[in-house]
């Protein structure tokens, strides 16, 4: 079992920054690929980045790509999500998922532990 808790979520000006945190707690951390979802008003669910056990590959949405940067630090079991550039559009609800398996997974039935989720809000 894995507890993740999501942190560094707010309310920031359109162009702004914000730095995601996800803490996990329970079993080995570094076995799991991380992975942050992001889900909007009557929005679907979509992956916004994942990174593998090693913090060797990663994948991010088009629509994030020179925006965002996700990382680890498995000493500390925490995953983080760097936003820079902040639109309106990344409204939403972000969310982090462990998978305990050796891909970046960017479907979420791939993933079998989520957090409860970080408001960010981007006002124009």
């Amino acid at each position: 079992q894995v507890q993740l808790v999501e942190s560094g979520g707010g309310l920031v000006q359109a162009g702004g920054s914000l730095r995601l945190s996800c803490a996990a707690s329970g079993r080995t951390f570094s076995s799991y690929a991380m992975a942050w979802f992001r889900q909007a008003p009557v929005k679907e669910r979509e992956v916004v980045a994942a990174i593998s056990w090693s913090g060797a590959t990663t994948h991010y949405a088009d629509f994030v790509k020179g925006r965002f940067t996700i990382s680890r630090d498995n000493a500390k079991s925490t995953v983080y999500l760097q936003m820079n550039s902040l639109k309106p559009e990344d409204t939403a609800v972000y969310h982090c998922a462990a998978d305990h398996g050796l891909g970046v997974g960017v479907q979420d039935y791939e993933y079998d532990y989520w957090g409860r989720g970080t408001q960010v809000t981007v006002s124009s």
